[in-house]
């Protein structure tokens, strides 16, 4: 596998390109949280969205430009998690491309109480846009050339869902696994043991140069983490 990596904001862009089949993994931070919204488009230029976090017009704005100039198609939208500010986007990317966000069933507290939480954190979220398709362990998530792998990882967050493409070997975390740490276990559902299990025995059995594209902060591999992740 060849993988190309353009430096652009803090590597914004990866394209990875495998028998010929390039895949465009687009990057951008959201709101004051920092999260890490991702686009994932191949050739056909049907795309997947994960983790919408776009907080404000000028945030909207970037995605969508974004979307516009590479004349993409989003054909679905992922959650890896309910948590407020991983969501923040969902009705802005729903209303604007006809589509229901995709989570796993057990998050249901999170939606239900994400006006709540996001009120502790000076989040106004007037409208909090409930997953319309579920997914679990083992489903696909396709879209064209795109192709998205459930592995169901709580212990952050019931609810927690990571996203492998086998091909072009790289995973989608959340707020599961970051570079050189790991998610909290503080909050409502957080549990350290059952997230340690979820790193353990399902992220760290893909190949030690798998890309990980975590919910916050720079990407790293699974090797590394392996190797140094300090909370492991």
């Amino acid at each position: 596998m060849e993988e190309i990596l353009s430096i652009i904001d803090n590597f914004t862009t990866t394209k990875i390109v495998y028998n010929n089949d390039m895949i465009v993994v687009q990057r951008f931070v959201f709101n004051a949280f920092g999260v890490n919204t991702y686009v994932i488009s191949g050739k056909s230029r049907e795309c997947i969205i994960v983790d919408p976090a776009c907080s404000n017009p000028r945030e909207e704005q970037e995605l969508s430009s974004y979307i516009h100039e590479n004349q993409l198609t989003p054909m679905m939208l992922v959650n890896t998690h309910y948590h407020v500010d991983h969501i923040l986007g969902n009705v802005f990317v729903a209303d604007k491309y006809n589509l229901k966000p995709i989570a796993h069933a057990d998050g249901k507290l999170f939606w239900e109480t994400a006006r709540e939480f996001g009120s502790v954190f000076g989040l106004d979220l007037k409208e909090v846009r409930k997953p319309g398709i579920f997914v679990k362990e083992g489903d696909m998530l396709i879209a064209s050339d795109v192709q998205l792998r459930v592995v169901y990882t709580p212990g952050h967050a019931a609810g927690s869902i990571s996203l492998v493409n086998d091909p072009q070997n790289f995973v989608i975390t959340g707020d599961v696994l970051f570079q050189g740490s790991i998610g909290r276990t503080d909050l409502p559902t957080g549990d350290y043991d059952l997230l340690r299990e979820s790193i353990t025995e399902k992220l760290f059995m893909l190949p030690p140069d798998c890309t990980v594209y975590p919910g916050h902060g720079p990407q790293t591999t699974i090797g590394f983490e392996r190797l140094n992740n300090p909370f492991l």
